[in-house]
């Protein structure tokens, strides 16, 4: 039985990367809805189809738990799955985001005013900030940032770019907060760069805290982590394939 991933491309595979240096003993199912790329401006119903497809092939692929990778996806469909899908089709596994872990780790920074670098549909969600008031943490505050270009651009292997644009816009903000959520997969890839160019701010990168708090999730649900196989499997499954994402696969999982 296996770790599942799910992103709606391959910026997911980051965050598989960095599970696997944590927790390199388990198996790995990645699901890369590369067909339907990007989610970020799609409507909701067709992101719930879309994620329901996936965690369907996820679990007869023998996943005990997975992790919806897309910010787009957790702020819109995870909590629907959680309550209408998981108890009806699969009781006994678990779907889990990135979202709530990321509010937590912005909790614990001190930090009170951040920045949200998203896609579209995550943006106009307002889950970051709705995930605040359901956490009781109305002291922290969020402002929303759409940056629709990054995707493609990383995808494309063209950092430069993407950095660039990430720069420009962080910039219009600096002075106004003290924290900078990187809020998709993707852009993580420009973590370095940015922290370089604007070394007081805290960005905080998924890929940094969801294998720990995987990690933490296991310790607590020893009844999970004891139905997990532990031969280091690695499976990449991907909707449609392209001719450079065998390069991109590679320099992504690094």
């Amino acid at each position: 039985m296996k770790i599942g991933f799910f992103d709606s491309g391959l910026g997911g595979l980051i965050l598989l990367a960095a599970t696997t240096e944590v927790l390199p003993q388990y198996d790995y199912y990645y699901y890369g809805d590369t067909a339907h790329l990007p989610y970020g401006d799609k409507s909701e119903e067709e992101i719930y189809r879309l994620s329901k497809i996936a965690m369907q092939h996820l679990f007869e692929a023998g996943c005990v738990i997975v992790i919806i990778a897309c910010n787009t996806a957790s702020s819109e469909t995870l909590r629907r799955l959680q309550d209408e899908y998981l108890p009806n089709a699969y009781p006994d596994r678990r779907i889990l985001g990135v979202i709530i872990p990321t509010i937590e780790t912005l909790n614990e920074s001190g930090r009170t005013k951040a920045l949200l670098l998203a896609t579209k549909r995550t943006v106009e969600s307002q889950k970051y900030q709705r995930e605040l008031l359901l956490k009781g943490l109305p002291d922290i505050t969020i402002e929303s940032i759409a940056a629709p270009t990054f995707v493609p651009l990383i995808e494309a292997g063209n950092l430069t770019d993407a950095t660039a644009e990430a720069v420009a816009l962080v910039d219009l903000w600096v002075g106004k907060g003290d924290a900078v959520i990187l809020g998709c997969t993707h852009y993580t890839l420009l973590k370095d760069a940015l922290r370089t160019q604007f070394p007081t701010l805290l960005f905080i990168a998924q890929d940094e805290l969801i294998p720990e708090k995987i990690k933490t999730y296991l310790t607590n649900h020893p009844e999970l982590s004891a139905r997990l196989t532990q031969e280091g499997a690695r499976t990449v499954h991907l909707t449609a394939e392209r001719s450079d994402y065998e390069t991109i696969k590679s320099r992504l999982l690094r």
